[in-house]
């Protein structure tokens, strides 16, 4: 007879999980306040109010300690609007994780950039910083960190890296929010700090993002950059007029939040550090049990006093288990847990299907963009034996943290169920 719920069994859980997204009190107060409020973006026209998007920009600046918020659309604008504010353009290279979403790819690649994947650390699954100095060429004109899943990057190294030779450091948090390195937030370290707020991160709106920078030349940039080469007026516009002002500086496009989304983040903001302390809590609750059964749980770099879990990470022994993949595993797991967000880590970005630039005409003929060529030998092992808990469940008690251990316990005592 089966045992296994992905092959027909009975799964050990029935519950369901913590709702995710869950609204901040008031959230639906503030939904209606912007619905009757005759101004539904910061491209509307003023109405004798602060907007809800210069709100969430100065409250996320002052929760970050730091000088300057641009909200964006989405954490692509973000990665995108602060390459470009950076300078990165036509024929330039930008080294990115050889293990992370598929964005930070797509990005360079759609501003004219070569993106240029490097590979990363086998503990925290963050860049390597000696991998990033041997990629280090003449074209290098950015350096993207991604703090990834739960852990922050090597800071004090790349940070070194990037002043030594002159390159712009751009922090990827769109998975960090709310993480700390030596007592500062991350994203305080680069040129900028760059967020998403989809609906899967700890701070969300659905869609959404953010850059923050301490350099107000760079925020005036970036402000340009996501408003269609518009800026906000120096003084207070009277009713009905505009406030943002066609200064013809810089040539931007429309990346802008709206107001819905930003009403929506100003109350989620008010929770992320109390949530935040709940998946610390439960995560380490999964470090033990689950370490018992031979997961290395992912650790980050010794500079971090204060981690963040958008995913609770951790790689599978080289045993008999290990290598069935863990492609087979989560759903195994998922299917134990009532549909638990149990995955895979991200494939590997010189195998990655989402990044195929040949697919669209724009990027035709443009050297440099295929990266199958590279080698990314602990990314690669990553995409194999890497697993991940979407922190949803971490938002959970205990006792759903036991049944996530037993979870792993039955897929594991019968993993020949699994083996093809």
């Amino acid at each position: 007879m089966t045992l296994l719920a992905v092959n027909g069994g009975s799964p050990i859980r029935s519950q369901q999980w913590p709702l995710w997204p869950a609204p901040a009190p008031g959230a639906l107060d503030a939904l209606n306040e912007v619905l009757h409020s005759g101004r539904w973006a910061i491209s509307g026209p003023y109405q004798g109010k602060q907007s809800f998007e210069r709100r969430f920009a100065a409250a996320f600046a002052e929760f970050h300690g730091i000088g300057h918020c641009v909200p964006t659309s989405s954490g692509t604008a973000s990665l995108m609007v602060a390459l470009e504010a950076c300078g990165v353009g036509a024929g330039d290279e930008v080294i990115i994780p050889g293990l992370t979403w598929v964005a930070n790819a797509s990005t360079v690649a759609g501003v004219n950039a070569v993106p240029v994947p490097v590979d990363v650390d086998p503990q925290t699954l963050c860049l390597d910083p000696a991998a990033v100095e041997r990629a280090i060429t003449s074209r290098t004109a950015a350096i993207v960190v991604v703090h990834l899943y739960s852990a922050v990057a090597d800071l004090d190294a790349l940070t070194a890296i990037a002043e030594r030779h002159g390159i712009p450091l751009i922090e990827d948090c769109a998975q960090a929010h709310g993480a700390r390195y030596r007592d500062r937030r991350v994203g305080t370290f680069g040129a900028f700090g760059t967020f998403s707020m989809q609906h899967s991160k700890v701070l969300t709106s659905g869609e959404g993002g953010a850059v923050i920078t301490g350099d107000p030349a760079l925020s005036r940039r970036a402000e340009h950059l996501r408003a269609d080469g518009r800026t906000y007026t120096p003084d207070e516009p009277a009713v009905g007029e505009m406030e943002l002002a066609q200064t013809a500086e810089l040539m931007g496009s429309n990346r802008c939040l709206s107001e819905f989304q930003a009403a929506l983040l100003l109350g989620q903001l008010e929770l992320l550090d109390e949530q935040n302390e709940r998946r610390r809590a439960n995560a380490a609750l999964l470090d033990e049990g689950l370490g018992a059964l031979g997961i290395q749980p992912q650790v980050s770099s010794p500079g971090t006093t204060e981690r963040t879990y958008y995913e609770w990470a951790g790689r599978i022994s080289d045993d008999g288990i290990g290598q069935i993949g863990v492609e087979r595993i989560a759903p195994a797991v998922a299917a134990e847990l009532s549909g638990a967000a149990i995955y895979a880590s991200y494939p590997p970005m010189n195998h990655n299907r989402l990044y195929r630039p040949a697919t669209r005409s724009r990027f035709e003929g443009v050297p440099g963009l295929d990266l199958t060529g590279y080698s990314l030998p602990v990314a690669e092992d990553a995409g194999q034996r890497v697993v991940t808990i979407h922190h949803s469940a971490l938002l959970g008690d205990e006792s759903d943290m036991k049944d996530i251990v037993r979870a792993f316990e039955k897929v594991f005592a019968n993993h020949r169920e699994l083996r093809g």
